[in-house]
């Protein structure tokens, strides 16, 4: 046993008193007191609150101002992080820390600082984690990230710690991922001999792993219960932590917490400061006034001493300070109050190339933070410039499948290309983005656009561009993006650009702020989506007829961007079910028409499950323009002028059993209830006895393509009717299958919630 933690066997694990930190002259942590006797204590609380800044306080990694840590009773807090380490502390940091040019075995290797006898051993961690032992001769770069997690893990206890500091141990992992780590908490907590202060974003896996749970609020340990007391009371859990549809409410603390920020104006005026605002109203009818954001205090504001000492002192200096930013110049009194309360959680995220365009994004940062929005900045170069922002291109960078060395290589092209894919799959693993803006040229507005849109719909998305005021599907695409046009070029900040960026900020503050919650939806029916072209639209009018009482019916159009808008939705968890009537876009990406949705139609179904119903709308035809626009090739074919600017061909038998074989290998990868209904009497308008596309050779080679190559299961079923698309009896079909398979997912999810 080491020699500082022999004295006492009997003292707590750890032992935290009066702790202050400070960043300068923010104060993060404020006389904080926590104690973990043993097991696993787990601390809980909104971004921002401080909890990481406690964990790097207890290794040594944020010098404390005053106050004391001690671990089984010798105080620690004047050591350095390495004679922490020797004194059986361990920590395992967010976001894993792992080096991506060293392999697995040579992490542990590394990191080992025991012999054969020791408790943990390199043999031991990969008998622990299989995982790891199956890719021991893996580079940090090449693993996932759980198994980044079990590296970072497996690096910690090779310390043989007595005392194990995690900080968001599942954070940006996967469901099936953050079980897996679950289990590995409780096995260590199990084992005993090892106590663990877990710091979890996700209070599920906090109250199922540990033993007692800390509230942490505005640098301070607001409240401690056992765990199973936070787990058994819902409500409780909304009024401490904000976990529901009330999540704009203050967090609820003791009584010696600091003075709220609201409460802060109102003393603040008691002081002489007579700022006015709209106003309005609490939960219990109370309508304290709202604050001007540039004005409050918070704990990144220049001065953070505890709000009670400073009030009278400060009230007046207060205006004037917020108001002088050395970016942005001057603030106006009569700028917007935005409602800080409402973006807890919530960062709006900066991003961009900051070795070509640092003076614009942090223009826009320090914009969004006169507005009182918390920012993340995020470096999106290829340069390999040092970096200024808070995520620098080489954590950016790991979250590619190839590591770091496919994005930083001496092709501009291909790193510009890889950078996009590594910023895509950065920002999903992040959870509290609560908007995203960005400002650059061609090359910026391809990196930022590829991270906007791999997020949700509905988190808002802005780009101030050189390319706005042209064709911008490419940076679009189905996503919900604001483009705005730059006006000059975005290379520097002048009298125009400082416009239009205070303007895109401002903008970007007031979609996070005034987000609609989906309480405050207008619909409150579960929405589904359909899909509809010009020669389908009877049957899906009489679909949604049949179905909008009960569901929120949104019908998209199938030109490309229409089937890429749906599965957008799909993807981000905005609709509950599919009714997939019209396909034609498969026909357009297989021939080379020009309504193509790409080469991932129905992939949102595939990776989401929701229930589906789909057909052969329009598979009859592919689109070009203006008849003088159809390809050459394709000249003797079978085309019917639909108007002046639509010209449709009628697709082949070949081309046909092509779709059949496209559609049947994503229909069998789809593992939620499917439906599909084949249309034996025509597949559109024109697909009819004496119709200009009428071909039953051709609908043949579809049909018996599909029924051949489509694996049918209790789930999946191919259903064939003797109707066009278009009658009744087939869209009574389509609705009648649908609210069979919607209906059986939603009791069966609702008998697995009341199961759990």
């Amino acid at each position: 046993m080491s020699e500082f933690l022999a004295r006492s066997v009997a003292a707590p694990a750890l032992e935290v008193r009066n702790l202050s930190v400070f960043y300068g002259r923010v104060e993060a942590l404020h006389d904080l007191s926590l104690t973990l006797e043993r097991g696993v204590l787990a601390v809980v609380g909104r971004n921002g609150m401080g909890k990481t800044t406690l964990c790097k306080a207890i290794m040594g990694l944020a010098p404390a101002r005053h106050g004391t840590i001690r671990a089984y009773g010798t105080e620690i807090t004047n050591l350095s992080p390495h004679k922490r380490v020797q004194a059986s502390v361990a920590y395992v940091p967010q976001g894993r820390r792992v080096w991506p040019s060293l392999t697995v075995d040579e992490h542990l290797r590394l990191a080992f600082m025991g012999d054969k006898e020791s408790p943990w051993t390199p043999e031991r961690v990969y008998d622990r984690f299989p995982r790891l032992g199956e890719r021991k001769k893996s580079f940090g770069n090449q693993l996932s990230g759980g198994e980044q997690q079990m590296l970072a893990i497996g690096r910690a206890l090779l310390a043989n710690p007595r005392l194990l500091i995690m900080d968001e141990p599942t954070e940006g992992l996967a469901p099936v991922i953050v079980e897996q780590v679950e289990a590995m908490l409780r096995r260590l907590a199990e084992d005993g001999g090892m106590s663990i202060l877990l710091i979890e974003q996700n209070l599920g896996v906090a109250m199922d792993v540990s033993n007692d749970i800390a509230i942490m609020a505005h640098g301070r340990i607001a409240r401690e219960m056992p765990s199973r007391e936070l787990a058994a009371d819902a409500a409780l859990q909304l009024r401490l932590l904000g976990v529901g549809r009330d999540e704009d409410e203050e967090v609820a603390v003791k009584a010696e917490e600091p003075v709220s920020e609201v409460r802060y104006v109102q003393i603040a005026r008691e002081h002489g400061d007579d700022r006015q605002g709209p106003s309005y109203t609490f939960a219990d009818g109370a309508a304290p006034p709202v604050y001007s954001a540039t004005a409050i205090p918070n704990r990144w504001s220049a001065d953070n001493r505890p709000m009670t000492s400073r009030l009278s002192s400060e009230a007046a200096r207060l205006r004037a300070a917020a108001n002088d930013d050395a970016a942005g110049g001057p603030v106006s009194p009569e700028v917007s109050a935005v409602p800080i309360a409402s973006m807890v959680g919530r960062n709006a995220y900066v991003v961009g190339t900051f070795d070509t365009k640092g003076s614009e994004l942090t223009f826009l940062n320090n914009a969004l933070k006169r507005l009182g929005v918390k920012t993340v900045t995020v470096d999106l170069s290829t340069s390999g410039r040092p970096s200024p922002a808070d995520i620098g291109p080489a954590e950016v960078a790991r979250h590619h499948p190839g590591g770091e060395r496919a994005v930083f290589s001496n092709d501009r092209g291909a790193s510009v290309t890889a950078m996009a894919e590594a910023a895509a799959r950065f920002i999903r693993t992040r959870r509290d983005v609560g908007g995203i803006i960005s400002a650059g040229g061609s090359g910026g507005t391809v990196l930022a656009t590829s991270a906007m849109r791999a997020l949700p719909i509905g988190i808002p998305k802005f780009m101030v561009s050189t390319v706005a005021s042209g064709d911008v599907s490419r940076y679009v695409g189905p996503s919900d993006i604001t483009m705005m046009y730059a006006v000059t070029d975005v290379q520097g900040i002048n009298s125009i650009s400082e416009q239009v960026l205070s303007n895109a900020a401002h903008a970007l503050g007031g979609m996070i702020a005034h987000r609609r919650r989906d309480d405050q939806r207008a619909s409150t029916k579960p929405a589904i989506g359909l899909t509809m072209f010009g020669l389908t639209t009877p049957c899906v009018q009489m679909v949604t007829a049949a179905l909008r009482e009960r569901y929120d019916c949104l019908v998209f159009h199938a030109t490309g961007t229409g089937g890429q808008s749906m599965e957008k939705l799909v993807d981000s968890h905005l609709l509950t079910g599919v009714i997939d009537v019209t396909t034609t876009e498969i026909a357009d990406h297989l021939v080379g028409g020009v309504f193509s949705a790409g080469p991932d139609r129905f992939g949102a179904i595939i990776r989401t499950r929701v229930p589906y119903v789909g057909s052969c709308g329009a598979l009859d035809m592919v689109n070009f323009y203006a008849r003088d626009t159809v390809p050459a090739r394709f000249s003797g074919r079978n085309f019917y002028i639909h108007n002046p600017n639509v010209t449709l061909m009628r697709t082949t038998p070949e081309e046909n059993e092509a779709m059949g074989m496209f559609i049947a290998e994503r229909l069998n990868r789809m593992e939620g209830p499917v439906r599909f209904l084949i249309p034996e009497g025509g597949v559109s308008g024109l697909d009819a006895p004496g119709k200009a596309f009428y071909d039953q050779a051709a609908n043949r080679a579809l049909f018996s393509t599909i029924e051949r190559m489509m694996v049918q299961t209790p789930k999946r079923r191919l259903i064939k009717l003797p109707y066009n698309i278009n009658d009744q009896p087939f869209a009574e079909a389509l609705v009648r299958n649908f609210r069979e398979i919607a209906e059986t997912t939603r009791d069966e999810t609702e008998r697995l919630a009341w199961r759990a």
